[in-house]
């Protein structure tokens, strides 16, 4: 009979990792609910954000993002919030969520990749429907 005991050093920097449900979670809890403590953390340090209107498309810089975010600080959205996984692979993420207010919503795709400190969000962009209303 023959035993056999391996012991191997691991490397914990993948305990530390940002998994892609926690990153997601994180952000529809920092847009909707006003918590941008840590933002930095799930977002990539070359994130791109846009706004895409009925005339134009609009780039904001990660500073402008944050300073927006700053001012919603602590602010509860009085919409519901739904996401939903469009596209998923081991690399790569997007995601919809809408944020959805009495008159409009807000439409919003995140891309997600794995990066090598795990999901981080590399691009939001976002546009806005207006309901129509049919009357009788």
């Amino acid at each position: 009979m023959a035993l056999s005991c391996s012991a191997f050093a691991g490397d914990n920097s993948t305990n530390e990792k940002l998994e892609m449900n926690d990153v997601l979670k994180a952000y529809v809890d920092k847009v909707a609910h006003g918590k941008i403590k840590d933002l930095e953390e799930v977002i990539d340090q070359d994130v791109k954000f846009t706004t895409t209107t009925e005339t134009e498309i609009i780039h904001y810089s990660k500073t402008q993002i944050r300073s927006s975010l700053k001012q919603n600080e602590n602010v509860e959205q009085n919409c519901v919030t739904e996401y939903s996984l469009t596209e998923s692979n081991p690399t790569l993420t997007v995601v919809k969520v809408v944020m959805k207010y009495e008159n409009f919503s807000k439409v919003t795709y995140l891309s997600m990749a794995n990066t090598k400190k795990g999901w981080k969000i590399t691009n939001v962009s976002s546009s806005f429907n207006k309901f129509m209303f049919v009357g009788k």
